[in-house]
């Protein structure tokens, strides 16, 4: 079923959409009128031109080239008015691909969070998270690093097109990757063309938050070959992606830690009962 807001947005592209085919009627008037017009003004010219100058009237001459003078400001105004509407259609046209394509984001990001907290094995979590970096942000190379509490280390626990055994720990702090897990901000590269990949400086880096703490990043080195930046909707979509995949993998540890200390007790009881 449609959010509220899924169906605003809905509303508002078919709203545009209405105004679209408006403005193409209302130009496909205008060029007939236009037409029309052009057609008596040939009339005239040509009566004009055929005219015996030495019969003609002066008074009659003088209000046929007024006549023309009038069509041809009126001529000039109406394509004013044309090259006006083509403008708003043209800007109209701009805007409705604009929802249709924020559209289409809120549409892959709740059928994204839903994969995300459809499952609470940790296993799966990181795949799905996986999936959503490479459709929906167009990443090629990336990581995901999760923070151990008690050694303070960012360490790499899923890859996707570099082994995780080439990315480095990192401590709490160091590094691009450990100012991001330290403070909770996110880091883009200045120049995502003239970026060089480094495991430590990555081209963005995004941190995984609960609320305010942070329990570990995602870490972009390259971009699939088809997308030459980040588009304005990838930073929503990294700020809610961070969310709902921190969420995600915090329950689903919790999950099988709570799982491997129920199998730990039931064997205890098993061997007690025995």
């Amino acid at each position: 079923m449609a959010t509220d807001e899924e169906k605003g947005v809905s509303g508002r592209a078919e709203e545009f959409l209405q105004l679209f085919k408006k403005g193409a009627e209302f130009t496909q008037e205008l060029l007939k009128e236009n037409e029309l017009l052009r057609y008596r003004l040939v009339q005239l010219e040509q009566r004009l031109r055929t005219h015996d100058a030495s019969e003609a009237q002066p008074e009659q001459s003088r209000k046929l080239s007024e006549r023309i003078a009038e069509l041809e400001n009126e001529k000039q105004r109406i394509l004013e008015h044309m090259a006006s509407v083509e403008r708003e259609n043209q800007d109209f046209a701009t805007r409705y691909v604009e929802i249709e394509a924020e559209n289409n984001n809120l549409a892959n990001l709740y059928i994204a969070s839903f994969q995300l907290h459809s499952t609470l094995d940790f296993r799966e979590v990181l795949q799905i998270i996986i999936e959503i970096i490479i459709n929906l942000i167009g990443a090629e190379e990336f990581a995901i690093l999760l923070l151990d509490d008690k050694t303070q280390d960012l360490t790499a626990v899923a890859t996707e097109g570099v082994a995780r055994e080439d990315i480095p720990p990192v401590k709490l702090g160091k590094g691009v990757v450990g100012q991001v897990a330290e403070t909770g901000d996110s880091h883009f590269a200045a120049d995502v063309s003239a970026y060089q990949r480094n495991f430590l400086d990555p081209m963005a880096c995004i941190p995984l938050k609960i609320k305010e703490h942070t329990i570990g990043v995602i870490a972009i080195y390259k971009l699939l070959i088809q997308k030459k930046e980040f588009a304005p909707v990838d930073y929503e979509l990294f700020t809610l992606l961070a969310g709902h995949a921190a969420t995600a993998i915090f329950s689903s540890r919790m999950y099988s830690e709570s799982e491997r200390k129920l199998s730990t007790i039931q064997g205890f009881i098993e061997l007690l009962t025995k």
